[in-house]
């Protein structure tokens, strides 16, 4: 069964912390989505960061998204449970675009997030 619009949009609301967070280059509203336990796997500037969401938290505190920077946020599904959200993002730090996706939960009622895997662009890794 489909879930409700409203089901969607609060998913896309609680999503839109992780792209608050990089916009403005603080983990405080991630911190609020992403579970403690929650895993980060990824490839930035081809080495491969993998383990605890902590490292996307420094990520964030230590790169400012800059005046370029814009995100979209789908959400591709959502379950009774289960949801995942794909998350663009373009010129983050003036020159990264990224893929993300976000693997939510409903937890206690509340949407939160149990995984992150992106994907950086090709034409923005420096080698």
């Amino acid at each position: 069964m489909r879930a409700s619009i409203e089901e969607y949009m609060a998913v896309e609301a609680a999503a839109m912390k992780f792209v608050r967070s990089v916009a403005e280059g603080q983990s405080t509203y991630a911190r609020e989505l992403f579970i403690d336990e929650a895993v980060l796997f990824g490839y930035l500037d081809g080495r491969l960061e993998h383990g605890s969401i902590e490292q996307f938290y420094h990520n964030v505190d230590t790169v400012a998204a800059g005046p370029d920077f814009k995100a979209r946020v789908d959400v591709v599904d959502v379950e009774e449970t289960l949801a995942v959200v794909r998350v663009l993002e373009e010129k983050w730090g003036g020159r990264i675009d990224f893929t993300d996706y976000l693997l939510m939960m409903k937890i206690n009622g509340e949407w939160r997030c149990v995984a992150k895997a992106y994907n950086q662009n090709s034409n923005t890794i420096n080698k």
